[in-house]
């Protein structure tokens, strides 16, 4: 059984945060109805990496990453006949998910000030970089310029040093997937709201507003008056011996705050006399630079005759949060992976098969699944229309 079943959603986006948004609720189970350009496609099927074989837009791993179990209808949204198509798929419509700049859902007959007059059930979402009040220099922006001006740049590798510029964040599109998992969450919830009212909503889904809530308490804190609020990375200095080591072979991250994480690592280490003449609540209270070294240099001592996995389990039991960097290669490995089924093989028409990983939480009874790879362009363009791709 899906969790989404009988739900049909209409994509317009074009971008990774949109499509996300769309992938997870099609992994679910709704019929993600994705509309695409006749000449070309999404944009992100021109986005790499590619398999073998050339920069083909149906050979884009990205693409077929973000667009699982969905349906590709070809046209032209914005002329004439292409609008009034659109009307038609949007009369069956629950929801519509699009993700670019303010006023170009008007130009195709969504207008959120007053599209409910004529579609008063359908639920509309709209990811745009700094939502739809923005200002025109804010209008469009890339994940990076989110990135910084959301306050997550605090956390990037140059981390608490103010002389260094802020570097980009982990991973490529981290801004647009935590957009796109947001905007799931909202429209699923309007969903369930409209069971209720029987009508639907507009969700205005601003990339920098999710990232900014993703930050960790001490913006929490500047906003409630617990802290000086001001610009400088070393506020979001937390302090201690958090750090990536060497292990015997590759890494391992090692957070610690807590009475219980250093009364957790004292056993780990077996009661080493060096950590005897630490008070025991250090961590919270006189975190100095000297203990701070001191417990680094143990560590990374210790670390380095250890399995980053092997010690990941020991320390974990312990309540210490201890845990492996993987690479790419150790995660269909991973034990913790494969018993949750993580990752499915999928079998694309161009791309062969491969591994794809699903979702990070698993619904007992309805659960996400793949069961059908990215569309083609306009694969399924007549079997969603009246009329047939040609008289677009």
């Amino acid at each position: 059984m899906s969790a989404l079943r009988n739900v049909i959603i209409v994509e317009l986006a074009e971008g990774v945060a949109g499509e996300y948004c769309g992938k997870l609720l099609a992994d679910f189970g709704a019929d993600v109805i994705k509309i695409e350009k006749l000449d070309g496609g999404s944009p992100t099927r021109r986005l790499g990496p590619f398999a073998p074989g050339g920069e083909d837009p149906e050979r884009s791993g990205l693409f077929a990453y973000l667009n699982t179990n969905k349906s590709s209808v070809a046209l032209n949204a914005r002329c004439p006949a292409g609008v009034d198509i659109l009307a038609r798929l949007l009369e069956r419509a629950d929801a519509v998910i699009d993700d670019h700049a303010p006023g170009w859902l008007a130009d195709v007959g969504l207008d959120p000030a007053n599209f409910q007059e004529k579609y008063r059930r359908l639920t509309l979402c709209a990811i745009t970089p700094f939502g739809q009040e923005a200002p025109e220099d804010r209008t469009y922006a890339e994940d990076l310029t989110v990135f910084n001006a959301s306050g997550m740049a605090y956390h990037s590798p140059s981390g608490m040093d103010d002389r260094a510029p802020p570097l980009k964040g982990p991973g490529r599109f981290l801004v647009s997937y935590e957009a796109g998992l947001e905007a799931a969450m909202c429209v699923v919830a309007c969903l369930y709201g409209r069971e209720e009212s029987g009508r639907g909503r507009f969700i205005d889904v601003s990339k920098q507003a999710v990232m900014a809530a993703r930050i960790d308490y001490v913006l929490g804190q500047m906003v409630a008056g617990e802290m000086d609020a001001n610009t400088s990375r070393t506020a979001f200095d937390l302090g201690g011996p958090a750090a990536i080591f060497p292990c015997r072979r590759g890494f391992a991250y090692i957070w610690l705050s807590a009475v219980s994480h250093w009364e957790g690592l004292r056993l780990l280490l077996k009661n080493p006399e060096w950590m005897k003449e630490f008070p025991e609540n250090w961590l919270e209270r006189a975190a100095t630079p000297e203990r701070i070294a001191v417990t680094r240099r143990y560590i990374g001592e210790w670390l380095r005759t250890q399995d980053k996995n092997e010690a990941a389990v020991a320390a974990q039991e312990l309540g210490v949060m201890l845990v492996p960097v993987n690479n790419a290669a150790d995660l269909p490995r991973s034990p913790q992976y494969a018993f949750r089924e993580f990752f499915v093989e999928v079998d694309h028409p161009m791309l062969g098969s491969a591994l794809y990983p699903t979702v990070p939480y698993k619904l007992s009874a309805t659960p996400a699944r793949i069961t059908a790879s990215a569309p083609l362009l306009g694969q399924h363009t007549d079997a969603k229309l009246a009329t047939p791709t040609g008289a677009t």
